[in-house]
Order: C-alpha cells, then sequence, then structure tokens
C-alpha cells in the first residue's frame, strides 16, 4: 500500500480531526504543530505565540483510495479562507489557515483548488488561505489526539460555541 501525507491548519486542531479521520483511505489522523522554529514544542509553549508554529493536522492517507485533491476539497469545508489572522474564536499565528504541501504537485493542486474556489464566487471575499512548504510536524500531546472521540461533550460544544459548525451551516451544507 502507498501512504502519502498531507498536513493542513485550519484553527483548532481538535476540529480537523473529524471531517478526515473517518473517511476510506485514511490512514490516520495527528494533531501536532508545524512551522516554528523549536523543536518538539509544548502546546503551552505554541499557545503562548513564542515558537512560530501553527496548530495542524497530519494525515496519512493511501492515494488509490482518496486523492490529495479530495482532501483539500474538505478541506475548505472545514474553515473560513477568508480570514487569514485564526479561524472562528481562535485568533493569532497559531491557529492560521494554512495548506503545507509536502511535493511540488501538492502545491499544484492546491494552488488550482484556491483560484478554483476564489473564482467560484463562493465567498465575496478574497481566499487567503496560505500554501507553504511543509516544515516539520510534531504531535502534540496524547490528550489532544482524537479529541472528539475522547471528549464528545467538550469537542461538540466547543465546536458550535466557537463559531465553526455554525459557520459551515451557513457556507456549505446546502
Amino acid at each position: 500500500m502507498k501512504e502519502e501525507t498531507a498536513i493542513f491548519a485550519g484553527g483548532c486542531f481538535w476540529c480537523m480531526v473529524k471531517p478526515f479521520d473517518q473517511m476510506p483511505g485514511i490512514k490516520k489522523v495527528v494533531s501536532g504543530y508545524t512551522g516554528g522554529h523549536v523543536a518538539n514544542p509544548t502546546y503551552e509553549e505554541v499557545c503562548s505565540g513564542t515558537t512560530g508554529h501553527t496548530e495542524a493536522v497530519e494525515i496519512i492517507f493511501d492515494p488509490e483510495v482518496v486523492s490529495y485533491q479530495q482532501l483539500v476539497e474538505i478541506y475548505w469545508q472545514q474553515t473560513d479562507p477568508t480570514d487569514a489572522f485564526g479561524q472562528f474564536a481562535d485568533r493569532g499565528d497559531s491557529y492560521r489557515p494554512v495548506i503545507f504541501y509536502a511535493s511540488l504537485e501538492q502545491k499544484s493542486v492546491a494552488e488550482q483548488s484556491k483560484e478554483q474556489l476564489q473564482a467560484s464566487g463562493h465567498f465575496k471575499a478574497p481566499i487567503v488561505t496560505a500554501i507553504e512548504s511543509a516544515q516539520p510536524f510534531y504531535p502534540a500531546e496524547e490528550y489532544h489526539q482524537a479529541f472528539y472521540q475522547k471528549n464528545p461533550a467538550h469537542y461538540n460544544a466547543y465546536s458550535e460555541g466557537s463559531g465553526r459548525k455554525g459557520f459551515i451551516r451557513q457556507h456549505w451544507d446546502a
């Protein structure tokens, strides 16, 4: 079986796991940190804003079952691609939306998808999600992994209270 990696940042990593976790072809979704200048940062360090990291998910997938293009399309529907300064209630660089590409092919797919979303008129504001080269990815602490399964009440209250679920309903649900 062939495996590839996708890394997406879309605000709180808790909310970025579930949409990908149960899809066919997904082998693993890990919450973590990427894009910073400190090796093996802790959650507290990332939240302090001093490490330069962004909360993200690393997705290990089988490209023969699910394509990178499909993952990018799902990614868009979990975020507000017009907000470069965080996502929903989570503000700041550690919550900025980013597609981190692992290859030139992934970069091309992400850029084309971004252009198509902008041209679609789905959003009136510009699509500002960054597309950047993948950096070292550091898994978050164990209590952050699969949070939606471990703490469903907290997860559901957070994803609703943060404004994420309402935004998705308003902009993506038909």
